[in-house]
This record gives C-alpha cells, sequence and structure tokens, in this order.
C-alpha cells in the first residue's frame, strides 16, 4: 500500500522498532531455558508479515499522548505474538502448506509441535502483556476469548448456506476487528488517555479491523497477488464470507438453487459461473460500500484527537484500506 512519504517513513521506523524487538527476543531466548520452543517458532515468527497490530499499537499510543514507546513495546510485542499463535493454529485446522512465504510449522515439524508451539505463543504474549495492569490484562482476556469464539462460530458455519450476516459480522469481530479494537484501546490506556480518547480509539480499531476483513473476503473471491494465498481459499474450504452470505439472501429460486450447488460441489472451472452469480445479486458492491461506511466511521473516531502528524498517519492508513478495496 502506497501513501504520503511522510507516513511511509513513520511506518518504516515503527515496523523496524517492532522487527528490533522480537529479533531481540527470539536472540536473548535461543540461549536460555526456552530454546527449544523458539527454534520450533522462530522461523514463523521471524518470516515477516504486515505487523499491523503492534504497528497500531505504537501509533495509537502515541496519538493519545504517550511520549515514550519503550513504555508500550511489551504490550505491542504481545499482540503479535498472540496474533502468530493464532496463525499456526489456523494453518493446523486449514491445513495449509505455507505461511508467510515458510513452510508451516505442521508441515515441516508435525502436528503435535505445531499445537505446542501456538500454546507456547499465547502464554508468551500473556506474559508480556500481563505486564501492564488489570484492566489491560481483563481485555487482553476477552479479547483471546473472544478470538476462540469466533474460531469455533466459524468452524461450526463452514459449508452452511444459512448463515446470516449477524453469524458473520459476530465472527469477524471476534477473530480480526477485536485484536485490532484492544490493541488500540490499550495503547491508548497505557498512554493515559482520557476515557472518551481510550473508547475513540477503541471504536476506531473496531471499524478499522472490520473493513480490513471485509476488504480480505472481497480480494479472495476478485483475487489479488497481495493476498499472499491462492485466489479462492475461503471458498474451497467452505467458509462463508459476507459476499457468498448476501447473494444467497438476495438470489432467489433458479438462481438460488445454482449458486448453493456450485458451493456445495466447487471446482476451480467454475469460477465464471460464481462470479457472474456474486454479479447478479450485486453483492461485491454491497461489500464495498459496507467497506467504505466502515472506514468513515473509523475516521470519525480519529476526529477527537488533535491534528498532528500521528493522526495523519492512521487516516491514511485507513484510506489506504479503502485503495485497497478499489
Amino acid at each position: 500500500m502506497e501513501g504520503s512519504d511522510v507516513t511511509t517513513s513513520l511506518l518504516l521506523e515503527r515496523r523496524m522498532a517492532v522487527e528490533d524487538a522480537l529479533n531481540s527476543l527470539v536472540d536473548k531466548s535461543l540461549k536460555g531455558p526456552t530454546s527449544a520452543a523458539f527454534e520450533l517458532i522462530q522461523e514463523v515468527l521471524l518470516s515477516g508479515g504486515k505487523r499491523i497490530r503492534p504497528v497500531l499499537t505504537l501509533l495509537a499510543y502515541e496519538l493519545a499522548g504517550g511520549q515514550d514507546l519503550s513504555e508500550v513495546m511489551d504490550f505491542a510485542i504481545a499482540t503479535e505474538l498472540i496474533h502468530t499463535a493464532t496463525l499456526i493454529h489456523d494453518d493446523v485446522y486449514d491445513g495449509a502448506k505455507f505461511r508467510r512465504g515458510v513452510q508451516t510449522i505442521h508441515e515441516k515439524h508435525g502436528l503435535d509441535r505445531a499445537i505446542i508451539g501456538g500454546d507456547f505463543l499465547f502464554v508468551l504474549g500473556f506474559g508480556f502483556g500481563g505486564r501492564y495492569d488489570e484492566t489491560i490484562v481483563r481485555v487482553m482476556t476477552e479479547t483471546c476469548t473472544l478470538i476462540a469464539a469466533g474460531e469455533i462460530k466459524q468452524l461450526q458455519h463452514i459449508g452452511d448456506l444459512s448463515t446470516s450476516p449477524e453469524d458473520y459480522y459476530e465472527i469477524i469481530r471476534g477473530k480480526t476487528a477485536g485484536p485490532f479494537s484492544s490493541a488500540c484501546e490499550c495503547a491508548a490506556r497505557i498512554a493515559g488517555a482520557s476515557m472518551d480518547q481510550v473508547i475513540a480509539m477503541r471504536d476506531f480499531g473496531m471499524e478499522l479491523g472490520i473493513a480490513f476483513q471485509l476488504v480480505d473476503d472481497l480480494l479472495d473471491l476478485t483475487g489479488d497477488e497481495r493476498m499472499g494465498k491462492p485466489r479462492g481459499t475461503d471458498v474451497h474450504e467452505g467458509k462463508m464470507t459476507l459476499p457468498l452470505i448476501h447473494s444467497l439472501t438476495l438470489l432467489h429460486g433458479d438462481g438460488r438453487r445454482q449458486l448453493a450447488e456450485v458451493l456445495e460441489n466447487f471446482r476451480e472451472d467454475r469460477w465464471d459461473e460464481l462470479e457472474s452469480l456474486i454479479e447478479q445479486s450485486n453483492s461485491f458492491n454491497y461489500c464495498r460500500l459496507l467497506i467504505q461506511n466502515h472506514l468513515e466511521r473509523a475516521l470519525e473516531h480519529l476526529s477527537i484527537f488533535e491534528e498532528n502528524e500521528i493522526r495523519d498517519v492512521l487516516g491514511d492508513i485507513t484510506r489506504q484500506v479503502m485503495m485497497r478495496n478499489d
């Protein structure tokens, strides 16, 4: 994603600060009693990724008045450790062979080690987050329980053509938007922000996270090399994303029956048929409109803060999600 020179430079600085902290953690830990666990997870942990959650944490902290990034860095690292734990477990559920360009842990080392590796990162993440006050730990706990609840609900709805938009939103609020929201909220709390600012950062993160997941779901159907995974992964796995749910709701009679049959017996040679049915129900445009609405609300939540470079950067990030959707 492209932005202004200032945004690009500042995002690179914050991402490099996160990378340095992660590398320092791994280097130090490879010499200690948990070295075997770090040897197992270091490749996937250090193999890149967008680092969206920790970078958002740092920026939210700064926008809320925080002055010393070292004060919030442990929490930023906690968000990335917990996120990576969920990815390791997701890869197990989905049978994925690669993550971030490297072989998944269960493919390379076996299912048992992958489960242990994911559990290890969860515990490690809570260790870092547990260094803060009780309110932060409570928010982290609630966020992680909702991640698990969202994952279970998604598994319950695999291949379920009766999945409702409400089901979908409950899933993505738990799995994607909730971690965005709690990262921003806790960062503001650590910075000593007012309650109005804490709530604004929490709601900004939620709206941004919902839009981010909606864009991913749209790109899974339309195809985009930036996804880092093959087109149609969600369709092949039977995941009910909003464009599909909306199409199933809007289509009737033969069109609805045809879409149901396509989804239940999907093959690569049926892409044109699937896209035609989604277009027929105007579901792509419906999702684009929802994305725009969520991002506009995210920008509104930023307006409570004084105009400065950090607010401009967060605004640019939000608008870049819009462009990713174009």
